[in-house]
């Protein structure tokens, strides 16, 4: 049985590749700030919950992911799949109006706690045995190209494709492969707003195609299930029609 840890796994992509891998017959770790979201991820996966395992954690403190990995060593002994999936924004407003304490808190989230937890999976990963493991990181197509207004956002999910590659190097004499998802518009709570219209390069405001979220857990599922000498560096799954070729 493989060992998965999907953080941000309370909701939205999180919650949706959790329940894809419970029922393929992973084990996996749900992490995330609040545990009553958690056990009801748990609790949607039906028979499978038996292999879900709740546990509070804030990515942003070392000490709280030292602590999560620590419990992660405690009931499997090894870990063969970290999801680096947590990720918030910051209110569009003006660049200019931006306040510091909405830059870090993103910039702490997106990208700081994707680093601690690879830091910890690496510690884990090549320790075990057999030693090796795969990271996925969740990118976004801002990785790519940025929203109007999106500035600490953009920024974070632009540095995760460095904090990835730089992964997938690095991991190799551990048999570490890491590569990175880009979603776009996947239909979640946080996408509900592409109904009704979100703004433009252009300043107007329209409304985006979005794609089931439920495509996203098999996407992860195809890059896990690779043998350990094959990589996905990175993959695109986004709804089809939305503007992002073309953006702007």
């Amino acid at each position: 049985m493989k060992i998965a840890l999907i953080t941000g796994a309370g909701s939205g992509i999180g919650r949706s590749t959790a329940l894809t891998l419970l029922r393929e017959g992973y084990a996996v770790v749900l992490a995330g700030r609040r545990l009553e979201a958690l056990e009801e991820t748990a609790a949607a996966a039906g028979k499978a919950q038996a292999r879900a395992l709740p546990v509070p954690a804030d990515i942003t403190d070392p000490a709280s992911v030292r602590a999560l990995f620590a419990k992660i060593r405690e009931a499997y002994g090894r870990l063969d799949l970290l999801f680096n999936n947590a990720g918030i924004g910051a209110p569009g407003v003006l660049l200019e109006e931006l306040t510091f304490g909405q830059w870090k808190t993103v910039v702490d989230t997106n990208l700081t706690g994707a680093f601690l937890c690879t830091q910890e999976a690496f510690r884990l990963m090549k320790t075990q045995d057999p030693m090796g493991g795969r990271i996925i990181n969740n990118g976004s197509i801002s990785a790519y190209v940025p929203r109007p207004n999106s500035a600490p956002y953009t920024a974070t999910k632009h540095a995760i494709a460095g904090l990835t590659k730089s992964t997938a190097l690095d991991g190799r004499k551990y048999r570490i492969a890491c590569g990175q998802i880009d979603i776009g518009n996947a239909a979640t709570d946080m996408a509900e707003k592409m109904k009704t219209g979100v703004p433009q390069a252009d300043g107007s405001i329209a409304v985006e195609p979005t794609m089931p979220v439920d495509h996203v857990g098999k996407a992860i599922l195809y890059m896990a299930g690779l043998p350990p000498e094959a990589n996905v560096l990175f993959m695109t799954v986004m709804a089809t029609n939305m503007p992002y070729v073309g953006r702007g």
